[in-house]
């Protein structure tokens, strides 16, 4: 399918603005929040940042000396399928151009800092309250989720809508039998 170029404008501007926003907050973290595990308050206990390297994957996910290399390559399929989504996406798809491209862009954003470094992607986003915390998080952490909730919600709707179509096919052939 060709790509419009209001399409790709699209797409591309949303990956570069969430990386680039990415890469400063990051960079921001590492030179201001030192040394690593120290606390700055943003909204009291509520928000803080802490500086964290994350060697595994969301949540604390580990699989020991190997997660490095065992991320980036489900990194890079990742990408090839968000790819293949961005490909076949219409014109008019532009929530579902929105969720691709936010996914992609943080996963990039994850990508090149586990190729950087090996202590592993830096985060820096502590939310909660007292001893119940999120597990500490980035820009691109942010853009993975809310794009894949978004993603998630138009690929149910177009099953819901294709869905709804074959009923709708469905329950029109019986009358048009008995038409004849």
């Amino acid at each position: 399918m060709e790509r419009s170029s209001a399409l790709a404008v699209r797409f591309w501007s949303v990956i570069v603005v969430v990386l680039v926003t990415d890469f400063i907050t990051k960079a921001i973290a590492v030179a201001t929040l030192v040394p690593h595990y120290s606390v700055r308050r943003v909204a009291g206990e509520f928000v803080q940042f802490r500086l964290v390297y994350n060697p595994g994957a969301a949540f604390g996910l580990y699989l020991g000396s190997y997660s490095r290399w065992i991320f980036m390559a489900l990194t890079l399929a990742a990408l090839i399928v968000l790819w293949r989504l961005y490909r076949s996406t219409r014109a008019h798809e532009r929530a579902k151009l929105l969720a691709v491209a936010l996914v992609t862009a943080g996963a990039l954003g994850n990508l090149v800092d586990r190729i950087r470094s090996e202590r592993g992607v830096v985060d820096f986003i502590d939310v909660g309250i007292g001893s119940m915390r999120w597990p500490t998080f980035n820009v691109a952490d942010m853009a993975v989720s809310v794009g894949a909730f978004m993603l998630a919600w138009v690929l149910w709707g177009e099953d819901q809508s294709v869905a709804g179509s074959v009923a709708t096919a469905g329950s029109a052939l019986p009358a048009e039998r008995d038409a004849r």
